[in-house]
């Protein structure tokens, strides 16, 4: 798993001045990032097919290029100068506007206009292919542009997933007027989504929203206040409002797109009040809209709103578990090589055994989402080719991923600052902003106990869903032909005793308390089968294997803390997981029973 660092030993050359920075670890800045994610490139043959990852291998090896140099460089200058309100022009006219620095505009300019991020999955001609691209390559192309910047993604992902609900729901005209405007790759003529949820009434409990909506003709009028909307002055958004008459609570509720400015060029009555001065994702607007009046457009069944809306929050969920998944490889990648480049008491501190065990606990994490990141957007493309179980299975990896990974990307980012010792809370590094933007993870588009309590009581409680994760693991681990058996049945009794406890918890009302539980462990015997099927694989490397014992040993099993740990085959597994040399499948599977 390591990584070389850049050479900035003192020159050998008597009388030159010894460079004071040879002192101080290197990071991961002018690296490609698509070159030293060994996992990813190992796995993009299982999961995407061979035709699709020729074509664009250039274009992933150039955003890898891209995430560790210029895309790098703009997205520390873009942390540091936020956007600015401007509530007024100079006739005291509302019309509000939001200034950007240059380095945010740049990198929009990369992902809405050279990669067409917002798109690649909705018409031909992105990256010269002639149809949309598949899941799996559009999230890793943004697994890639968020290991630089994750600000940006938040108005990449709600354009993509505004335009599927249009798409999908939106009436023949409401499409022709919108679908162009925002599947465009002109900056200029380009309309960004995005979606307004929160209120100060109703943030998970959505039915608490008190917006209204009043029929006026063709359009709606809505009226009141929605309180977290990020990607402020997007040029549509889509909200949910209560229509005049319609009965309280969920049921109630409309969706609607909400255009910036009206048909005639003129501004629609509705204003930024404020932005929000926020922990992280400094880059990206987020505000408090005060909707007056303001002309919407109706988005399919009225009686179907926020079943509807929940189909871009769960793409939204999709995608912010591969923006976890994202941030721990950087996080990983800058622990590596700063580890790897210093020297402390006479030796590399890569070298250090507690570090070295300190190391694998941001590691498995890390390959845990990618491996689960990876299986999720396969689903997405089967069921969007029309296979049932794919879709009940993508019903239940969805809020897994979100759940597990965005917490776990907590840890990781605070451990990969602890790598780098005080230079990691210097806002100069990297650090500081990976640790402050991880936290939105477990915020945005649910928090944990509701993305738990989606997965256990109603994936599992009403949708049956884990019947499908079952059998697509019990498949994989029926595939590994090669693991040890005594290996296959630990993972086969870890995922039937973790279904076995989900469907329990689910039954019985009275044991919501251990939703979150339930949900770790069906992420977990997940992860650790799906590593250890990829481990077995000829073209990936046999590493894989390891991890899946680390999750099984560490996640999964019941340890007794004050009892000295048996860990022999732990400190063997370190040394092949760090090591640079090849690593044979046989010396893998040799320490999965050992």
């Amino acid at each position: 798993m390591q990584m070389s660092a850049r050479d900035l030993r003192s020159p050998d050359d008597a009388g030159v001045p010894a460079d004071p920075a040879r002192h101080i670890s290197h990071d991961c800045a002018g690296l490609n990032f698509y070159d030293l994610d060994r996992g990813l490139r190992g796995l993009l043959g299982l999961y995407l097919a061979r035709e699709d990852r020729e074509r664009l291998e250039p274009h992933f090896e150039r955003l890898g290029e891209l995430a560790g140099g210029r895309l790098d460089r703009l997205a520390r200058v873009a942390d540091k100068h936020a956007p600015v309100l401007n509530p007024r022009d100079a006739y005291g006219r509302d019309e509000d506007w939001i200034d950007y620095h240059p380095a945010y505009r740049e990198m929009e300019a990369i992902a809405f206009g050279d990669f067409q991020f917002h798109a690649m999955s909705h018409r031909a001609g992105v990256l010269g292919m002639d149809r949309p691209l598949p899941a799996v390559a559009k999230y890793v192309f943004q697994y890639l542009f968020v290991q630089s910047e994750f600000g940006l993604m938040c108005p990449i992902s709600v354009t993509d997933t505004s335009t599927h609900l249009i798409r999908k729901f939106g009436s023949d005209e409401l499409k022709a007027y919108l679908l162009p405007k925002m599947l465009s790759d002109d900056m200029a003529t380009l309309w960004k989504g995005t979606q307004f949820m929160t209120e100060r009434a109703g943030g998970s409990d959505v039915g608490a929203v008190e917006t209204v909506a009043r029929r006026d003709g063709d359009v709606w009028r809505l009226t009141g206040d929605k309180w977290f909307c990020s990607h402020a002055d997007a040029d549509v958004a889509l909200m949910l409002a209560r229509p005049e008459g319609a009965p309280a609570g969920t049921k109630g509720l409309a969706l609607f797109a909400l255009p910036r400015r009206l048909k005639d060029g003129r501004r629609n009555s509705y204003r930024i009040v404020r932005l929000k001065d926020k922990l992280g994702t400094k880059s990206m607007a987020s505000g408090e809209i005060r909707l007056d009046n303001a002309v919407a457009y109706l988005v399919g069944d009225p009686a179907q709103g926020l079943k509807q809306m929940m189909e871009q929050v769960n793409l939204s969920r999709l995608s912010h578990g591969v923006r976890a998944a994202a941030m721990m490889r950087r996080c990983v990648n800058e622990a590596v090589v700063s580890a790897s480049s210093r020297t402390a008491f006479g030796q590399r501190v890569m070298d250090f055994p507690l570090l070295r065990r300190q190391l694998m606990k941001l590691i498995v994490p890390t390959e845990q989402a990618l491996s689960m990141m990876l299986v999720a957007a396969r689903a997405m493309d089967d069921a969007n080719a029309g296979s049932a179980q794919a879709k009940d299975l993508l019903r239940i990896l969805t809020p897994l991923l979100k759940y597990r990974a965005c917490r776990d990307n907590i840890p990781v980012a605070t451990g990969a600052m602890e790598v780098r010792g005080g230079n990691g809370y210097i806002e100069e590094w990297v650090q500081p902003r990976l640790v402050r933007d991880a936290h939105v993870g477990v915020l945005w588009e649910g928090t944990s106990n509701i993305n738990a309590l989606d997965i256990i009581s109603r994936a599992v409680g009403k949708s049956g869903a884990q019947r499908a994760l079952a059998s697509a693991l019990q498949a994989r681990l029926d595939e590994a032909s090669s693991l040890p058996d005594p290996y296959r049945t630990r993972l086969r009794t870890a995922l039937d005793r973790s279904i076995a406890f989900a469907e329990q918890i689910a039954a019985d009302p009275g044991s919501e308390h251990s939703a979150r539980l339930a949900a770790s462990a069906l992420y977990h015997a997940a992860s650790a089968i799906m590593l250890a099927w990829e481990g077995c694989q000829a073209e990936v490397d046999p590493r894989r294997l390891l991890l899946s014992r680390f999750v099984l040993e560490h996640r999964l099993t019941a340890k007794d803390p004050l009892a000295p740990a048996d860990d022999a085959w732990e400190r063997d597994a370190i040394a092949l997981v760090l090591g640079d040399a090849p690593v044979t499948f046989a010396a893998a599977a040799g320490l999965l029973t050992a």
